[in-house]
């Protein structure tokens, strides 16, 4: 939806997903949207480099979140906001989904 606007589809599911999540890693974001992960690196390190988004090392992996920084954030993530209420609703309930926590052993389903 936003592509034409962001210069790429990659850059929008990123920035959708930063939305959703709040952060995420390369990988992490290329498996949920069945993807490559390096156009889904290149554009991370795009959005690094312009100041959209700060990233932070834990261990081996490297973690993205928005810039709180950013002079434009609040338009961005409204603009995000919009466009995330045009999206499919099955899609947007497992955007919205976020469960990072293992589950405690022997808990009953």
């Amino acid at each position: 939806m936003l592509e034409t606007l962001l210069g790429s589809i990659n850059v929008e599911r990123i920035l959708i997903f930063m939305l959703c999540r709040e952060d995420g890693y390369a990988r992490e974001i290329a498996r949920f949207y069945n993807t490559d992960l390096s156009p889904i690196q290149n554009q991370l390190n795009k959005l690094e480099e312009s100041g959209v988004l700060v990233s932070k090392l834990f261990g081996r992996t490297r973690n993205y979140s928005f810039n709180p920084r950013y002079p434009f954030l609040q338009e961005l993530r409204s603009l995000l906001d919009k466009a995330l209420s045009f999206y499919p609703e099955e899609m947007k309930t497992t955007l919205l989904y976020n469960r990072r926590r293992p589950r405690r052993r022997n808990k009953p389903l």
